[in-house]
């Protein structure tokens, strides 16, 4: 296992895009490469994404707006506070609205629709998408979201009351998430049977992103770790990154890699079989 590490400030959420890493600075306003290229990008830059168009889309959490930079940076206003986002089932781009119980859909040029997920207080954080639908985690409601491309939702109880899901992913059979307050990660399959996998006590785990094989990365936000399951949820790496290190984002590179934002200020690059 090989892990190195490059000074970043503030770094919270990481995507990778043709070969390139890219990553918000929350606190500084900032969405920049690695290599060296930055952009004003507003206030908090949270969760970044590539986008249908190969672009880079982010969630400003701060004023209200959708980020993108492709060519150049440009912005667009939505009705709430987003926080998560993905790239849709249908060539758009989806994301959430935690203080508007809203999931919303924006195309490459910039049209947004809005959809009520109809839970209220429900604090909608992350989000993921299938070939045909979206996920979403409900942070204070304590269940898990679907909604399909026309907007109609459906919400799955999470059988551990006050669990606080956030981070979500998609994989090929089912998708992960991630309840930081629990200390647990869960899988949900398409017909929507929920299965929770206790994690130590303290771990915190807060981003998660699915593996080919099946099973999924997490970042641990209280161990200041990262940690490998396999597809039974069971438990078989944790990678140590340092106490405070406080890893929040991550992105799972093509050659099998894992890029972690560490709020401490850098992004990790972990190679496993190294």
């Amino acid at each position: 296992m090989l892990v190195t590490e490059h000074e970043v400030s503030g770094p919270y959420g990481v995507a990778v895009v043709d070969g390139e890493v890219w990553t918000t600075q929350v606190h500084a306003g900032v969405v920049a490469r690695l290599s060296g290229e930055r952009y004003d990008a507003g206030e908090r830059p949270s969760v970044i994404v590539p986008g249908p168009d190969g672009a880079l889309w982010f969630t400003r959490s701060g004023d209200n707006r959708i980020g993108r930079i492709g060519s150049s940076a440009t912005a667009f206003e939505v009705p709430g506070s987003p926080y998560g986002i993905c790239a849709g089932p249908d060539d758009a781009v989806c994301f959430t609205l935690m203080d508007t119980d809203q999931v919303g859909r924006i195309t490459v040029d910039g049209a947004v629709t809005t959809y009520p997920i109809g839970t209220s207080g429900a604090f909608p954080a992350m989000i993921t998408a299938t070939a045909d639908d979206l996920w979403f985690t409900l942070n204070q409601g304590n269940a898990i979201g679907r909604m399909t491309t026309a907007g109609d939702v459906t919400t799955y109880p999470l059988p551990t009351d006050a669990a606080g899901p956030v981070g979500i992913s998609a994989g090929a059979d089912a998708v992960w998430f991630v309840e930081i307050l629990a200390d647990q990660a869960g899988r949900i399959t398409p017909d929507g049977k929920v299965e929770e996998f206790a994690l130590p006590a303290g771990w915190k785990p807060h981003a998660v992103v699915a593996t080919d094989d099946g099973g999924c990365w997490i970042t641990l936000w209280g161990a200041g770790a990262v940690a490998r399951l396999d597809a039974g949820g069971n438990l078989i790496e944790e990678v140590a990154l340092g106490e405070r290190s406080e890893p929040h984002g991550l992105a799972l590179d093509a050659d099998g890699s894992v890029w972690v934002a560490l709020e401490k200020g850098s992004v990790a690059h972990i190679q496993p079989g190294e």
